[in-house]
């Protein structure tokens, strides 16, 4: 392109700003790529392009993984394995040089994409793009061809504290020390000259600490080498490499004038050396995280009146998750997940472009915009990653005998060993993938596959002491030994073939119901008795129903549509291969699962009075969101399962979708709808498996109201639920 042919090109981009055009640089014009922001590995960051002779930004509008395919290949690597947008590795400044790129992907350079122009922009800094690209470099690029990417020589690796005697180290967590900081020449330190509590607080976060105390103790005089003589931060940065500080040019050079800064932090509630088996905070938080594998992580809800709800992630950053995570009683974030990366929510989506400065002491105290259907889905879920504490939990389990390091049978420290270190076996009686949830936990190793009660396929080690029995988790556990145990240990079964087991992964299945299909789609019918023999057969009605004259009179039967969405990060699949499914002759269909879900019906006291059960006869993708494909179909004999993003529906006219209540007297009642009961299946959250509506019968015709998943009210709502509507009537009189 000739000079002239450029300047009418850019122009006409100038002049038309809604215009996409193919605005190629100039001839002469050599540009450069690097990765900035903080905290990033060297294959991540935001993305800055040198052009006309300045370093600016990429703005977020319309950015697609393609673009970032061809900013990646750009900065050496094959490809892009993500992006984020709204500044998640922070703001940067001067030129906003391009926005609204859209490329196919296969441009061998960004400005053969289409876009608004070079520094053609509607767009703030808090709208700078960044990409996360796959650490594989391209065949023959040299480093010299991105020497512009080069990283700040003065950009620390590592924070740590350094204990300052033996005692301090042994107790879990390390809540003061001296600061230190990783350097490629080793550790070095910080000068305590002019050191405040602003930058204390930075650097208890990093450590996953809510806090600093204001005064900590001094270490042993003794001359430091520091890399850092002067740091000053404004106290919510989320990394200390973000505050302003002056390095030391002689990297041996001691402190002039004072000794190395010690802090000393204040652990959450979780952390703290009297930890109890629930962890709870102080007091009632109005924010949690949802589907996290580990503590600290998990998609942010908020609750809003008496119901929780998501937050959209348009403008989220590392200000407003770390104060979600400071809420919490952890450190800063690691990270601001955008794109429901910990799962899609489901209900209400409470707030939107949320900017927080930092200091906040909630995150619904920050700036924010209410929601509408139109500008926000649930695939914009945020989530955090947070700083905790390092507890050493991984150092007392261990797996042995799997075929990878995700899988095997479960071992656990003996807890009065001596140092010889000796491990003892978990008794697989009632042990479940709840159990399992907690065990990959502390292990490390992100959710649960599968929980195993028998490892007999497995190697057998030295050990085959039991040292734990009776193990009952909830599920959030952070160790095993916060789940209740047997105080002595008794196991039916002896033997390492009959200890638990595990199966690890760093994602799983979450299975909702959607509550109000089944509020809209209730009704009562009374069905005759000669229609009735296979769901009979199938154990779908009450006891009742043997005394009853077949073929002759009928069964009352409450039907309703249920409406299962898979809104984990996995797919859900049956825990029998199709070799054990169930051939039932009279309904021409497999069985995978024994129990796949439950069908109560309450009293007011929570005693049932009737019930019901779902076999999971046909687990497969009735329908899914759009750009996903349906991958499991029950057919002839076809693969069963829930893909992410998809549903299986079970209409209200198809046998057993039912509970018989013929024997039921009239009157208030609840309905319950567990999924997945047993917890056969791994899921990474169980506390969404349940479903509740209030409902009345008056003998002829029947109402639900307030149908709600299990966690989606607030403890006072729910306990209000519990009295409705005749006990609460009773109370308001």
């Amino acid at each position: 392109m000739g000079k002239s042919q450029y300047v009418v090109v850019m122009l006409a981009c100038l002049w038309l700003p809604s215009t996409l055009c193919q605005t190629s640089s100039p001839q002469h014009e050599q540009l450069k790529f690097r990765l900035a922001g903080y905290p990033r590995k060297h294959n991540e960051g935001r993305v800055e392009v040198f052009y006309s002779g300045e370093w600016g930004t990429i703005c977020d509008d319309d950015f697609t993984l393609s673009n970032a395919h061809v900013l990646c290949r750009h900065l050496g690597f094959v490809e892009a394995l993500s992006w984020s947008h709204s500044a998640k590795y922070g703001a940067g400044t001067g030129k906003i040089w391009l926005d609204n790129v859209m490329c196919s992907g296969s441009e061998t350079s960004i400005d053969k994409c289409l876009s608004r122009g070079w520094g053609n922009s509607d767009c703030t800094h808090e709208e700078d793009a960044g990409v996360i690209c796959k650490d594989e470099r391209l065949p023959g690029f040299l480093d010299s061809n991105i020497i512009e990417m080069q990283v700040d020589e003065n950009r620390m690796e590592k924070v740590r504290l350094r204990p300052l005697s033996a005692a301090h180290a042994a107790r879990m967590p390390v809540t003061e020390g001296v600061v230190e900081v990783k350097y490629k020449e080793g550790w070095r330190q910080i000068c305590n000259v002019g050191w405040t509590a602003r930058n204390s607080r930075v650097v208890c976060g990093m450590m996953g600490f809510p806090s600093e105390r204001i005064q900590a103790k001094k270490p042993n005089s003794h001359r430091s080498v520091c890399r850092i003589h002067s740091v000053a931060c404004s106290g919510n940065e989320a990394h200390l490499s973000a505050c302003t500080m002056e390095f030391s040019t002689n990297t041996s050079s001691a402190c002039p004038g004072g000794g190395p800064v010690v802090v000393s932090c204040v652990p959450g509630p979780q952390f703290s050396n009297g930890r109890g088996r629930k962890s709870k905070l102080n007091h009632v938080s109005k924010v949690r995280l949802k589907g996290g594998a580990k503590a600290g992580e998990g998609r942010v809800e908020v609750l809003k009146g008496s119901e929780w709800g998501t937050v959209c992630d348009d403008l989220w950053n590392l200000q407003s998750a770390s104060v979600v995570c400071r809420e919490l009683g952890f450190g800063t974030a690691k990270e601001a997940l955008t794109g429901a990366r910990m799962g899609q929510g489901m209900g209400p989506i409470h707030m939107n472009e949320v900017q927080c400065v930092g200091d906040e002491k909630s995150l619904l105290k920050c700036p924010h915009k209410s929601i509408t259907a139109e500008n926000c889905k649930h695939m914009e879920d945020a989530s955090v990653k947070c700083n905790i504490p390092y507890m050493g939990f991984e150092k007392t389990i261990r797996l042995t005998g799997g075929r990878t390091q995700l899988e095997g049978r479960v071992e656990l420290l003996a807890p009065n060993a001596s140092s010889l270190e000796q491990w003892g076996l978990i008794c697989g009686d009632g042990w479940t993938s709840r159990e399992a949830m907690v065990a990959c936990r502390q292990l490390g190793l992100g959710h649960a596959s599968s929980g195993l009660s028998e490892t007999w396929y497995w190697d057998s080690s030295n050990v085959t002491e039991m040292v734990m029995s009776g193990v009952k988790c909830r599920g959030d556990e952070m160790t095993l030994s916060d789940c209740q145990h047997h105080h002595i240990v008794s196991c039916k079964r002896a033997g390492a073939q009959f200890s638990a087991g595990v199966i690890c992964s760093d994602s799983a299945s979450d299975l909702v119901l959607n509550a109000p299909l089944v509020e809209k789609s209730v009704y009562i019918e009374d069905r005759p008795l000669h229609l009735l023999y296979c769901a009979a057969e199938e154990n779908c009605l009450s006891k009742s129903a043997v005394r009853a004259n077949w073929p002759y009179g009928h069964r009352r039967l409450l039907r309703f549509s249920s409406e299962i969405h898979n809104v984990g990060r996995a797919d859900f699949r049956p825990r029998l291969g199709r070799h054990s499914w169930v051939w039932h002759e009279c309904h021409r269909h497999y069985h995978s699962m024994d129990i796949f879900t439950h069908y109560d019906l309450l009293d007011l006291n929570g005693t049932k009075v009737a019930d019901g059960h779902k076999a999971s006869f046909c687990l497969e993708d009735t329908d899914c969101h759009e750009g996903i494909s349906k991958r499991y179909e029950c057919a002839n004999f076809g693969e069963q399962g829930i893909t992410v993003g998809c549903w299986d529906t079970y209409r209200h006219d198809i046998d057993c979708q039912w509970i018989d209540i013929t024997d039921v007297k009239p009157g208030n009642y609840i309905l319950q709808v567990v999924l997945n009961p047993n917890f056969e299946v791994a899921e990474s959250d169980f506390t969404n498996n349940a479903m509740r509506c209030n409902c009345k019968y008056d003998g002829n015709r029947i109402w639900l109201h307030k149908c709600h998943i299990g966690d989606s009210y607030s403890e006072e709502a729910e306990k209000q639920f519990e009295l409705y509507p005749g006990q609460l009537n009773n109370k308001i009189s």
